[in-house]
């Protein structure tokens, strides 16, 4: 199977007499910015054609994409409304669609940053200890390996199995739906619900169950708590399976590109490896080449808004197009240069903006930084094992990735 090179076609046609809008996502390929982006900067905020067959408003510009962001005149949680134009068709139940909103708004915010945080007792230990695990089965295996399949994907199932407490073993089961969860189909996905409604009667039984710790533990006890007489099974249930699959989806296809990233410019490993202590600053430049948000990010318009010059009519869809932002030229210079000692790479948008700005920042930093130090010290010579013509990209996906990434050393 070939790579895909070709553009995405919407699902839907557009009425007779009326001009074809561009279909977005524009392809599926990590390895390279499609070459509409380099078109966008004349036109930063363009209609376009989404895979449902909706029109949307393409935002590109670094200015108009924090703009929007950070202005709630733009919402997330509309774009799940009945009869709100849509990217694609929802595999998630609409009230799930505005995840850290539903938490904070039933009281579970403060347990779930805690949970999250890097710092807590022991896990920078547990996941460099893992990582090196991993790495020792890829070496015991010999050359070459599939990284993401051996490395990248268990390493993040592990962890977030870890912080939810639940066991380890469970990982793989919890993933397989992930393949589903986070398809962009132009039409409802009969699988998506199933997967669903698997995996919430999976994380209620780990409610009650007694060898259950972690943040699931935690969540499950404030049953127990007057204070929190409102929350039900199913609210505390969504919150296990949400956080592993977004955590495990994000974290793992960041970690995979970033990876292929540095084995396409062996000029910035060599200099990770020459001085490992980099690695913590390299990965804001990381994030900010990196390609594996594979669409954009949706907010729905409450009122008229104007967006550089155009006026965005209340109800409409706008995508924040977060590799127009980061590859934009008037915030970093020569921005298809990876440049590990840029000053100002810690400004890019790969983890949104505004009050949606993902709360699980500094983990999924530290999970990668731990990860690339790992490979860097144990696998120096890591490089890639096939042509890149030959690797095949995911179609049809929330995330860009490959599907499989072999490596040699």
């Amino acid at each position: 199977m070939a790579a895909d090179t070709t553009t995405y076609r919407a699902a839907a046609e557009p009425a007779a007499g009326v001009d074809a809008l561009p279909g977005f996502p524009f392809s599926w390929r990590g390895d390279r910015l499609p070459d509409d982006i380099g078109a966008l900067r004349d036109e930063p905020v363009k209609k376009v054609r989404t895979i449902a067959g909706d029109e949307a408003w393409l935002v590109s510009s670094y200015r108009l994409c924090r703009q929007v962001l950070e202005d709630r005149r733009f919402s997330l949680k509309d774009t799940s409304a009945p009869g709100a134009p849509r990217q694609y068709a929802l595999t998630i139940p609409p009230e799930v669609v505005n995840n850290m909103g539903n938490i904070t708004g039933v009281g579970l915010r403060k347990a779930v940053l805690k949970a999250i945080n890097p710092k807590s007792e022991g896990l920078e230990d547990w996941m460099r200890g893992h990582a090196a695990e991993l790495v020792e089965g890829m070496l015991a295996h010999g050359a070459p390996v599939d990284l993401r399949a051996r490395f990248a994907n268990p390493y993040s199932e592990a962890l977030h199995c870890r912080i939810l407490g639940i066991p380890q073993a469970d990982g793989p089961r919890l993933a397989e739906s992930l393949d589903i969860a986070f398809m962009n189909s132009a039409c409802p996905v009969t699988a998506a619900k199933l997967n669903w409604d698997r995996d919430m009667a999976y994380m209620a039984e780990r409610l009650d169950d007694p060898a259950t710790t972690g943040l699931v533990a935690e969540i499950a006890a404030l049953r127990a708590d007057p204070d929190y007489a409102h929350l039900t099974d199913e609210m505390l249930a969504t919150v296990g399976v949400t956080f592993f699959g977004a955590g495990v989806i994000s974290t793992s296809a960041f970690l995979t590109m970033a990876v292929f990233s540095l084995l396409q410019n062996p000029r910035v490993w060599g200099e990770l490896r020459d001085d490992p202590a980099l690695i913590p600053t390299a990965l804001d430049e990381l994030l900010r080449v990196n390609l594996s948000i594979g669409d954009g990010l949706p907010r729905l318009a409450l009122e008229d808004v104007r967006l550089g010059d155009v006026t965005v009519g209340k109800g409409e869809l706008v995508l924040v197009l977060v590799e127009g932002a980061n590859f934009d030229a008037d915030e970093f210079e020569d921005p298809h240069h990876v440049d590990i000692r840029r000053a100002n790479a810690g400004t890019h948008l790969s983890f949104g903006g505004g009050q949606h700005y993902c709360p699980a920042t500094a983990l999924g930093k530290k999970h990668a930084e731990i990860a690339v130090a790992t490979l860097i010290e144990r696998m120096p010579e890591l490089r890639l094992a096939v042509p890149v013509e030959q690797i095949v990209w995911r179609t049809g996906f929330m995330k860009r990735m490959p599907e499989r990434l072999h490596v040699m050393w």
